[in-house]
């Protein structure tokens, strides 16, 4: 399989349906709740998050601090680690479209002082140009017209500062199988099981979330392409396994709760991972 080929079948819808489909996913306050409570349980959820908070903490560690934006924050997991690990280092803003999940992070983060949160789309931010030191941009690329956010994620950074973005890896063995058989498979199931007469609440759930993940070089030109430039990618979550065999798996193997650097590589390791981080610049720190 080519890569145009391989990123073809990760494509969700485009335009207003696509957007419409992604809101929609996290209106409510039980489905930010539900989403929350994916991060502390012992499966691949749980595992993909640890991954990501080891890798985004060790490219931050030789950040000295300032303003820093965590767009798309979801329910506030990332600004509250960033808030218990690096105590008074930042002065953090954090926004997400979805109301409910700014509400849920406001409980998680609490009367912080430092801390600024709102309602925003990551396409149209109300920042002015240059307000931030960081910015990161944690799982929210594959949801929106990632061209369009890297240049807002441009506009708001400072000149020479930190930009820190994630994607979901579509050509890693985890997604080439997830998206390829194993979410096919259960939209198969759960249309026999309706042609069958089963209730809704016992059949084969299967959503679609509008996802739309690339490779790390199309990734790479389209940040050269909004005034970023990279510096460094590493691969995240790194597993040989695949779904549903790793939910199972999961019950057992708990080693990397303990050592998350191991979910981590730069290496020969590296396209098992299920997804990337990539760190770049402002333009004019390359230049």
């Amino acid at each position: 399989m080519s890569f145009s080929e391989a990123e073809k079948r990760t494509r969700g819808q485009r335009g207003p349906a696509r957007k419409t489909l992604v809101k929609a996913q996290y209106e409510t306050t039980a489905a930010a709740a539900d989403y929350a409570a994916a991060f502390e349980d012992w499966g691949p959820t749980a595992r993909y998050h640890r991954s990501r908070r080891h890798i985004v903490g060790e490219v931050l560690k030789d950040c000295p601090g300032g303003t820093l934006l965590d767009v798309g924050c979801g329910p506030g997991m990332q600004v509250r680690n960033l808030l218990d690990e690096r105590p008074g280092d930042f002065r953090i803003t954090a926004c997400d479209q979805s109301p409910a999940m700014v509400e849920a992070a406001a409980e998680r983060v609490g009367a912080t002082a430092g801390v600024r949160l709102s309602v925003a789309d990551i396409e149209h931010m109300p920042f002015g140009d240059g307000s931030f030191d960081v910015v990161l941009a944690m799982g929210v690329l594959e949801y929106v017209d990632a061209g369009s956010a890297l240049r807002e994620i441009a506009r708001v950074l400072r000149p020479g500062g930190l930009a820190v973005a994630t994607m979901l890896n579509p050509l890693s063995p985890y997604r080439l199988f997830e998206w390829g058989v194993f979410w096919p498979a259960r939209r198969a199931a759960g249309f026999a099981e309706r042609l069958c007469g089963v209730p809704p609440d016992r059949r084969h759930p299967a959503r679609r979330t509008g996802i739309h993940a690339v490779r790390p070089a199309r990734l790479r030109r389209m940040l050269w392409q909004s005034g970023l430039w990279p510096e460094d990618v590493a691969f995240y979550d790194v597993t040989a396994l695949v779904p549903p065999f790793d939910r199972v798996a999961r019950r057992w193997a708990r080693g990397w709760r303990d050592a998350p650097e191991t979910t981590v590589s730069r290496g020969a390791r590296r396209w098992l991972g299920t997804a990337y981080l990539m760190t770049a610049r402002h333009s004019a720190a390359g230049a």
